[in-house]
């Protein structure tokens, strides 16, 4: 079994145990320092996750939201980086916009195989450096608009702060969805012509969603357009911007 096909059997196997909760009356509280709320399902996906693909790939290091800090994964040669749901609070209120999002990246910090699964909405997206990506088995593409003006954008209001923008701020058409994983997706998936966060992002909401957009030929950085690399030890970026290859530039922010 390949690591792409290993990743997207364990993302289904997590799809089936997260939809035998019920989301609103799953039992949840608040992570310390807030973190943001986690679930007895995130907890359960991720026992399994750890448990199937650490088994099969025994010598992999492993970092995930829902898991302690192993410092050993970064001495490893490839490493999983696993949000068991990524977008817990829409969890909670019953919705079906969150995602499984699995990933594996190189010693180096490179993703080399993703997958983005939202299966509340039966959509599995998957992808393998080099080889492209794809939904639910169909070839993905990413926007190729050029022009700025009606753009749509997934972003958060706070980002769209005026002091963020001095050249004035883009004329975007703004949309939303609380996955940062399945966010990025939908770059892949030229649904969205851009999506962009300003603030610090843990790898494990964006490492699948990288690339998944990368290889349907959006462009990804860091708002400052630097590079993401992965595995890091803090195992955050300074934010993410996926976009059109045409409009990265004109959706670079100002950061203080």
């Amino acid at each position: 079994m390949t690591d792409l096909d290993l990743l997207i059997a364990a993302a289904r196997e997590a799809g089936e145990i997260a939809l035998g909760f019920t989301g609103p009356e799953a039992q949840a509280w608040d992570k310390p320092g807030g973190a943001g709320p986690v679930t007895e399902a995130d907890l359960a996906v991720n026992t399994h996750l750890k448990k199937r693909l650490m088994g099969d790939r025994p010598g992999y290091g492993w970092l995930s939201e829902e898991s302690e800090n192993d410092p050993a994964r970064l001495k490893a040669e490839r490493v999983f980086i696993i949000d068991p749901i990524d977008g817990t609070r829409s969890f909670i209120e019953g919705s079906n916009t969150w995602a499984h999002s699995l990933a594996i990246a190189t010693g180096e910090g490179v993703v080399t195989e993703a997958v983005v699964f939202l299966p509340a909405r039966g959509k599995l997206y998957a992808g393998e450096k080099g080889a492209g990506a794809e939904l639910n088995g169909k070839r993905l593409c990413a926007s190729t608009r050029s022009q700025l003006d009606g753009a749509e954008v997934l972003i958060t209001k706070p980002g769209l702060k005026p002091e963020l923008w001095p050249r004035g701020v883009p004329p975007i058409r703004r949309a939303y969805r609380p996955s940062l994983a399945y966010r990025m997706a939908l770059v892949a998936e030229g649904r969205m012509d851009a999506m962009l966060t300003v603030r610090p992002t843990w790898e494990w909401d964006i490492a699948a969603g990288t690339l998944l957009a990368q290889e349907a030929g959006a462009r990804v950085t860091d708002p400052g357009a630097e590079p993401l690399v992965f595995n890091s030890a803090a195992a955050q970026t300074r934010g993410v911007l996926a976009a059109a290859p045409a409009l990265h530039p004109a959706l670079r922010p100002a950061l203080p």
